[in-house]
């Protein structure tokens, strides 16, 4: 039988080596991930792991992480994710989009990491903590 395979949502991490905090996040990604993944593989028909892990409830996803600063239209998208209550989360000393968009054209370095990005679902965190993390992560998994 013919089945069409959804394509993975992409989920970007905009990374720092050297940063803990990005580091966090990145290990915290992984591991979703990984049990993602491992939840995709198991038999669909016969599984309940949704009701046994509730943890394992996201969907397998793209997981890419980059050094490099996001493009002035990612950025764009990003800010619009996070909400103007949270630009300043994203670009040391910004208020405003137009504001973030003129800090980041002066310097690539006032963009703040680690930022984590669904852009499948239109989400947005810059934060290492995993609590916010998982929860924007699992935020999802009402809209399958």
């Amino acid at each position: 039988m013919f089945r069409f395979h959804k394509t993975l949502d992409i989920v970007t991490l905009f990374h720092k080596a050297g940063s803990p905090a990005s580091t966090r996040a990145a290990t915290i990604l992984k591991q979703v991930s990984a049990n993602a993944t491992e939840t995709a593989t198991e038999d669909q028909a016969s599984d309940h792991s949704h009701q046994t892990h509730p943890n394992r409830s996201r969907q397998e996803f793209e997981l890419n992480i980059t050094e490099d600063p996001p493009t002035t239209d990612q950025l764009q998208t990003i800010l619009e994710y996070v909400g103007k209550d949270r630009i300043s989360s994203v670009v040391n000393g910004a208020s405003s989009v137009n504001e973030a968009l003129k800090k980041f054209k002066e310097s690539k370095e006032n963009f703040k990491r680690p930022v984590i990005v669904d852009w499948n679902n239109g989400k947005a965190v810059a934060s290492d903590k995993e609590s916010e993390i998982l929860k924007m992560l699992e935020e999802v998994k009402g809209k399958e």
